[in-house]
């Protein structure tokens, strides 16, 4: 995601054509669907959680919706710092952009229905969910948008611009499901489990891939790179992927260190606001679309290291508060005192 919004910002715009740039553009879009992804497993887990301790479903439900409300009152807090930080040359339009945090918060709206099913139907309504909206988004673009509000269109047709419900509400659904899957699994079957998780990414990546590049379609009009049901399957694929290497990495390297995916994970979106902020805010203005390849590899660097930085030091806050106090003291920024006594 870093390295992907720094080429999408700084890259000079001669540059843009070259494979570097597609290969960059492509990785940069994987965090996104890892995120709405994640979002729906974490949900799975709450909503099985709370039917563990007798809650029951309007209970359930209640909670889902203000997890939701809570992502969408996130969406609108940074598009209202970005738009402050830019003044004079934000626009009110962009107070109103759909971006990953709105798809999130909508997309859970919408699915909080599932919290009046158990964890074992959670998996199936998941599943079905999300072959849905992956499979009627070629068919949301081909509906005819002329006279509606833009806003409406924003948050449900499928764009390259914004995340509109079709068809990133998918891998919401799908998380949904596989966090059913993993509260369904025993402990001991776990790794059992993730065997055949891998495996099963497989075969979802070659059945899409395949189907995808054949010259035949059920669809009269299909874009690959952005309505396409057979790339939400690969991502999806992908995931999974990056799921059991999550696992391996998390059981089987242990370390008395906090772990690399444990601290970016843990503070996912203190370095998400943070680096939007860096990268498409105006402290660089200067460089925006003129860097060179080179220039551009190594402000990414130096971003991600920033970041790795920032996540490390929220996560020590508390340890850090007396030393930045001392410091504090010594450059006479903190209160004296003596003088206040006197």
């Amino acid at each position: 995601m870093l390295q992907g919004h720094t080429f999408h910002s700084f890259l000079h715009k001669d540059l843009r054509e070259g494979d570097l740039y597609v290969l960059s553009q492509f990785l940069g879009g994987l965090p996104a669907p890892i995120f709405l992804f994640l979002t729906g497993v974490t949900m799975a887990l709450m909503l099985d959680g709370k039917e563990r301790r007798g809650i029951d479903a309007m209970g359930r439900f209640a909670a889902a919706l203000r997890r939701a409300g809570y992502l969408l009152l996130l969406a609108f807090a940074v598009r209202l710092q970005a738009y402050l930080f830019s003044v004079p040359w934000s626009k009110m339009g962009d107070l109103l952009r759909v971006d990953i945090l709105n798809c999130m918060g909508v997309s859970l709206a919408v699915l909080s229905v599932s919290a009046f099913f158990s964890t074992q139907e959670r998996v199936k309504w998941g599943l079905l969910c999300g072959v849905a909206f992956a499979c009627l988004a070629p068919l949301v673009s081909a509906v005819s948008w002329e006279g509606q509000p833009e806003l409406l269109r924003a948050y449900l047709a499928p764009s390259h611009e914004v995340f509109g419900l079709f068809p990133w509400a998918a891998f919401v659904a799908f998380g949904i499901a596989f966090g059913s899957m993993i509260r369904l699994t025993p402990k001991a079957s776990l790794n059992r489990f993730l065997q055949w998780t891998a495996l099963v990414a497989f075969g979802i990546i070659a059945t899409a891939g395949y189907f995808s590049f054949i010259p035949y379609s059920i669809y009269r009009n299909v874009n690959f790179w952005v309505d396409s049901p057979g790339l939400v399957f690969i991502k999806v694929g992908v995931i999974l992927l990056l799921v059991t290497f999550g696992y391996l990495w998390l059981t089987y390297l242990p370390s008395r260190r906090p772990s690399f995916l444990t601290l970016l994970g843990t503070s996912s979106l203190l370095v998400y606001w943070l680096h939007l902020e860096i990268v498409y805010g105006r402290w660089f203005w200067f460089w925006k679309l003129k860097l060179s390849i080179a220039e551009t590899m190594v402000f990414s660097l130096l971003l991600v290291a920033g970041m790795c930085l920032a996540a490390w030091a929220w996560r020590r806050k508390d340890a850090l508060q007396p030393a930045l106090r001392r410091l504090g003291t010594r450059l006479g920024i903190a209160s004296r005192a003596p003088e206040a006594e006197s």
